[in-house]
């Protein structure tokens, strides 16, 4: 900030707040809503075949605003088919590519980018597959798009314990300031209501990324900061990738 209160001179940061695991459960999906009606969240990663999904669909068709990528799950979390064979490269392909076709069908419109649950994108036999869909799709693919994925925002680490400090509002204004660089970056995040029904280590976690993202301390700086909110329809799809 200036001195006289204005944000200071010069190329705008943009910034895609995107919410994994829509369509997770009703839970999850509560929080993706609230955390866009009345806080930051831009996008979210849609799960089509999840319990949840219909209602994610739902939400997503009254919200035009709001850019829905695929956040492919090859784990077999979700409902049939089952969990898929990783090493079969040809499997994952044709299950990738029915999962990026019921998402255009279910919500009207293609997706506007693409990642994957438990970031499985990066497993070295499955990488070039996904960089191949992305790029026959025209989707920005996390991690290998000119949008840069700003991972940190997470209340769990490997010890398991949860970090509420790291998800709360201060924090998330902390990153805000050192973290967003010039360019577009996407920041993830997981809002959610806690919900019996969905089986997940990452509970009360996602009730506090969502009193987070919806605090007005974070809606207040972003106004008085050069960080522009921006979603994947902001982002040329034709130019996803590096």
């Amino acid at each position: 900030m200036e001195a006289d209160g204005t944000p200071p001179v010069g190329p705008r940061r943009l910034l895609i707040v995107n919410a994994d695991d829509f369509g997770a459960s009703r839970g999850v999906n509560e929080g993706i809503r609230r955390a866009h009606d009345l806080g930051v969240v831009t996008s979210a990663s849609l799960m089509v075949r999840m319990p949840a999904t219909d209602d994610a669909v739902s939400l997503a068709r009254a919200r035009p605003g709001l850019s829905v990528g695929l956040h492919a799950d090859l784990t077999g979390e979700g409902t049939p088919p089952p969990i898929q064979d990783l090493t079969d490269v040809a499997a994952c392909r044709r299950e990738l590519t029915a999962q990026l076709e019921l998402l255009t069908a279910l919500v009207g419109r293609p997706p506007t980018h693409l990642d994957a649950h438990h970031n499985i994108y990066r497993l070295p036999q499955l990488e070039p597959l996904f960089v191949e869909l992305a790029g026959e799709w025209g989707l920005p693919l996390r991690e290998h798009s000119r949008v840069r994925y700003f991972p940190d925002f997470y209340g769990q680490w490997d010890d398991g314990d949860t970090h509420p400090e790291w998800i709360g509002a201060e924090n998330l204004i902390r990153m805000l300031d050192q973290d967003v660089g010039p360019g577009v970056t996407e920041l993830s995040c997981h809002p959610g209501l806690v919900d019996p029904s969905f089986d997940s280590p990452y509970h009360q976690e996602r009730e506090l990324e969502l009193s987070a993202l919806c605090d007005p301390r974070v809606h207040s700086h972003l106004a008085q900061s050069d960080i522009l909110l921006i979603s994947y329809h902001d982002v040329d799809q034709g130019a996803g990738a590096r």
